[in-house]
């Protein structure tokens, strides 16, 4: 595993490049997280002194969404994961599998199965949300707490994300086009634009910047379906891990009254605003999360933590 002081060195220069070079790589059997086996790329590093966290970003982001975030989890004292969802950043690309938040969500359990771990802390952002209210409400004894940020949820969905997944409309259209929506899509999603930095959109945008990336973000989007976070709204009430719904209150896509609305569903849940932020909150105003993030899991209460390093 990648020594604190590696991250520390890797991370602090903000670049894609090395955050990639950081990541570790498993092969995940077939029949696990799809019909054959898929190779998943993530960040694994820290000591669980205080817990380990699950970071799971959504479209078209991947771990580095969270470059800011890990390290001082790490200093905190925090074991940190954050996996490339399938199709997603590094992780396995080819054409061949499911991309819906039910398939991601299997890829979590085995992911989780193989590293041998349990009763972790899951924080969602964007379809990392639906993400996790699934493994809440269908693995709960995966989740030791629950943050869910900026959520996909309900059925409210981004028109662009939409858009994207509509191949007749996009697989004939340049890697250069969809590098240049992609690129109005993150300034839409700041409120903050000087943090709309080279490095971030160049880092967010690198695993779609050619046809075979292309390809693949099309796929992500075409698996984006109200269906699926629909049938989750009966059961928000079941979850019962500690929850923050965390909420960037700018966000032109997730709307705050969902939030809202979800925090209201969830019996464990608080809800908590970050004014001055839009939807990629990691990047418009990382400290504030951090803070929220840290404050969260120091006073939830703790459920034991069960983990044995594989």
């Amino acid at each position: 595993m990648t020594s604190i002081n590696t991250v520390f060195d890797l991370f602090g220069l903000h670049s894609w490049q090395t955050f990639k070079s950081a990541q570790q790589e498993i092969v995940l059997p077939a029949g696990s997280a799809a019909h054959i086996p898929v190779t998943i790329r993530y960040i694994d590093v820290g000591e669980a002194d205080k817990g380990t966290v699950l970071l799971m970003h959504g479209i078209p982001t991947w771990g580095f969404l969270y470059h800011a975030i890990i390290p001082p989890l790490v200093e905190a004292g925090y074991r940190v994961l954050a996996p490339d969802f399938l199709g997603h950043g590094w992780s396995d690309r080819r054409d061949r599998f499911d991309r819906s938040f039910q398939s991601q969500a299997r890829m979590i359990v085995a992911f989780f199965s193989s590293l041998r771990l349990e009763n972790v802390d899951v924080v969602g952002h964007d379809t990392g949300g639906a993400v996790a209210l699934i493994l809440a409400i269908e693995h709960s004894h995966l989740v030791n707490r629950l943050v869910i940020t900026n959520s996909v949820c309900y059925d409210r969905f981004d028109d662009d994300m939409l858009d994207f997944g509509h191949p007749l409309r996009w697989k004939s259209r340049s890697v250069a086009e969809l590098v240049n929506a992609l690129e109005e899509s993150l300034a839409a999603g700041l409120s903050n634009l000087k943090q709309l930095t080279s490095e971030f959109s160049e880092g967010i945008i690198a695993p779609w910047n050619s046809e075979e990336g292309k390809l693949s973000l099309l796929r992500n989007a075409s698996a984006l379906n109200a269906n699926q976070t629909m049938a989750l709204v009966d059961r928000h009430g079941t979850i019962s891990a500690p929850t923050l719904v965390l909420w960037a209150m700018d966000d032109p896509w997730q709307k705050s009254e969902d939030g809202l609305q979800l925090a209201s569903e969830i019996p464990p849940a608080r809800f908590q605003a970050i004014e001055g932020a839009s939807h990629w909150v990691q990047q418009d105003a990382p400290q504030q999360f951090l803070d929220a993030l840290l404050s969260f899991l120091e006073s939830a209460s703790h459920n034991s933590v069960v983990e044995t390093r594989s």
